[in-house]
C-alpha cells in the first residue's frame, strides 16, 4: 500500500489556528468581496483543509504558508474585478507578506496561487506544498469529484461545516460572463 496516497487526519487545533488566520486576512477584504464574502470564506476554509490533508505537515510555517495561500488565491476576482484574477491574487499576497515582513516565503505562495488552476500536475520538487494545493483546491472546485483520495466522508463534513453559500454559483456566472465578452478567452486562470 502506497501511503503517499492517502491523506493524514485533519488535526482539528491545528485546522482552527489556520482558520483563524484565514478570517484575520479576509476580514480586511469583508466590504470588497460584499455579498460572496461568506462563500469564499468558506471555500478558503475547505481548500486549507484539504490541503493541510494532504501535506502531511501541521507545522506552524506549513499552516500559515497554506492560509496565506488560501485567503489570496481568488482575491483579485474582488479586488481586480476580473475572473482574470491570477495576478491581482498574487499582487494582493505579495503586499500582505511584505506588510508582516514575511517575503521569505513569496516564491512559493507565489506559485501555490499561480499553480492552482494547472490542469496537470504542477511540477515543482522545491515546493512541495504547490501540487498539494493545486489538488486541494481542485478537490473543493470539483465539488468533490476530484478529491486525490480524501475521503467523501470527510469532504461532506467540510462542505456541511463550511457551506457552499453561492460560492460555485458565482463561479459559473462569471464564467458565463466571461465568455459572452471574451469567447476567445474564457477562462484565463487554466493552464496546462
Amino acid at each position: 500500500m502506497n501511503i503517499e496516497k492517502y491523506p493524514q487526519p485533519l488535526d482539528q487545533v491545528e485546522f482552527r489556528h489556520c482558520c483563524e488566520l484565514i478570517d484575520e486576512i479576509l476580514h480586511g477584504y469583508r466590504a470588497v468581496i460584499n455579498q460572496s464574502y461568506q462563500g469564499y470564506l468558506n471555500h478558503c476554509k475547505r481548500v486549507a483543509a484539504c490541503c493541510l490533508m494532504l501535506s502531511k505537515d501541521d507545522s506552524k510555517e506549513t499552516l500559515r504558508k497554506i492560509a496565506i495561500a488560501s485567503a489570496f488565491h481568488d482575491i483579485g476576482i474582488w479586488t481586480a474585478h476580473t475572473i482574470d484574477y491570477i495576478k491581482p491574487s498574487v499582487e494582493e499576497m505579495r503586499q500582505y507578506l511584505v506588510s508582516n515582513e514575511l517575503l521569505m516565503w513569496e516564491k512559493e505562495i507565489t506559485l501555490m496561487i499561480t499553480e492552482h488552476h494547472k490542469v496537470t500536475k504542477a511540477e515543482c520538487s522545491q515546493y512541495h506544498l504547490v501540487e498539494k494545493f493545486r489538488r486541494a483546491d481542485y478537490a473543493d472546485f470539483t465539488l468533490g469529484l476530484v478529491r486525490s483520495n480524501i475521503p467523501l466522508s470527510k469532504f461532506h463534513k467540510l462542505t456541511r461545516e463550511f457551506p457552499n453559500n453561492g460560492f460555485h454559483k458565482t463561479l459559473i456566472y462569471l464564467g458565463i460572463k466571461r465568455l459572452l465578452q471574451k469567447p476567445w478567452s474564457p477562462l484565463p486562470m487554466f493552464k496546462w
